[in-house]
């Protein structure tokens, strides 16, 4: 496709470390210590230690995150910053599943986790990177997978965009931080490709754009900068919230609708709701009842504290404390307890009844946690949870609790 573009390849690549000795070497050693290693060094003339280091450090971090990956032979890693900075699978066949079409191109392909698994929903994906090692590690790695409907394309992905008369059916891109961006407040201004600067080029060659960015990237703040948003899925894992995606649609200019979406073994916890039905939204406050109900770490990135409560029969506990309660054991997209006693945020009283071991939360409460279990001399773990909150009557209370399976 194309053919008008040069394919520049790094040339550094070691193919050596294909070999079957070498990869028996990285097998036998993924759990080695590397110090150890290290001091020993390279038992191969042509293949220096610091690259084996390398193989084995990059191969160990896929163990569990990239599976597909770590289980393939002949597979050849880049440095272990390529891999820290992927999609995990979860999250790649997550949004894959979002997306559907007969072409895809992925400006800012990286270590290429995500076209692997938009291959499976797409007829022909381009996978995009500016730097050409990695370009040719991962065309390498999509042959060892048997993956033939990527075309792997090094490049500056804004240009290769530009370059191809090509129109696609979704185009996906990963921005990063510029380097020279600190701090944890940032903006799609802020990272490379520039997003905003480049939306009406972007919606001439797709009707549909998925960006993904990181979860510290502010909701408002984005929308404030991007034009057409649809849909926006805030993606947790194990009730860590990972990534933010931003669906576009040229032209749409309706109401954001937010999906909150909790991944997990135990299973998978879904919830939307517009974004304008937030403000709009009228909050029953209440006493605590018998359980108690924590939203997960998607829906409290949200901000969807007002609708949740619609939705389920349960009370606020306070305007900004974000724990519900109800009389009822309900299906709900996050934790669940059951209230065994509420004690009132009192010295006296809390050193006698306060448990030696507890697992210990604070929700719009003055005092940190680290604070609170040096004060009262609480060890981590058991079976007894401790929230520390304010009611709506403005009282500081401890709501001892047993999770509910």
């Amino acid at each position: 496709m194309f053919n008008n573009l040069q394919k520049i390849y790094s040339k550094t690549l070691n193919k050596r470390i294909l070999s079957v000795e070498i990869q028996e070497f990285i097998n036998v050693n993924i759990n080695s210590n590397i110090s150890n290693l290290v001091l020993k060094g390279s038992p191969f003339l042509d293949v220096p230690m610091q690259l084996l280091i390398e193989q084995i450090e990059a191969k160990k971090r896929c163990e569990t995150k990239l599976s597909n990956w770590f289980n393939t032979p002949s597979i050849y890693y880049p440095n272990k910053l390529n891999i820290e900075q992927t999609s995990s699978e979860i999250t790649a066949s997550f949004k894959s599943e979002l997306m559907q079409g007969k072409s895809i191109i992925d400006l800012t392909g990286g270590f290429g986790v995500d076209c692997f698994y938009f291959s499976k929903r797409f007829n022909s994906v381009i996978h995009s990177e500016i730097n050409p090692e990695l370009s040719e590690i991962v065309e390498h790695n999509y042959k060892a997978l048997g993956v033939t409907n990527i075309e792997c394309v090094s490049g500056d992905g804004i240009e290769v965009l530009k370059t191809t008369p090509q129109n696609f059916d979704w185009i996906y891109i990963d921005p990063s931080r510029r380097h020279e961006s600190k701090g944890k407040v940032f903006f799609l201004k802020d990272c490379l490709p520039n997003v905003p600067e480049h939306i009406n080029m972007l919606v001439e060659k797709s009707e549909n754009i998925m960006i993904k960015t990181s979860p510290l990237l502010d909701i408002s703040s984005g929308l404030e900068e991007l034009s057409y948003v649809k849909d926006i899925y805030i993606v947790a894992v194990n009730n860590e919230v990972k990534e933010l995606l931003w669906c576009i649609k040229k032209g749409f200019e309706g109401d954001v609708k937010l999906h909150t979406c909790n991944l997990s073994s135990k299973g998978n916890e879904f919830f939307s709701f517009y974004k304008n039905e937030e403000p709009s939204s009228h909050v029953q406050l209440g006493e605590p009842k018998t359980y108690l109900y924590e939203p997960n770490a998607s829906i409290l990135k949200s901000g969807g504290f007002k609708v949740i409560s619609k939705a389920f029969p349960i009370d606020k506990l306070h305007l900004h404390s974000h724990l519900y309660s109800g009389d009822q054991l309900i299906d709900f997209p996050g934790r669940k307890f059951k209230i065994l006693d509420v004690l009132p945020y009192s010295k006296s009283v809390l050193k006698k009844e306060l448990p030696k071991k507890a697992n210990v939360t604070t929700r719009n409460f003055p005092e940190r946690v680290d604070v609170i279990r040096k004060k009262y001399k609480i060890k981590d773990g058991g079976s007894t949870y401790l929230f520390f909150t304010t009611l709506m009557d403005n009282s500081k209370v401890v709501l001892c609790c047993e999770k509910c399976n």
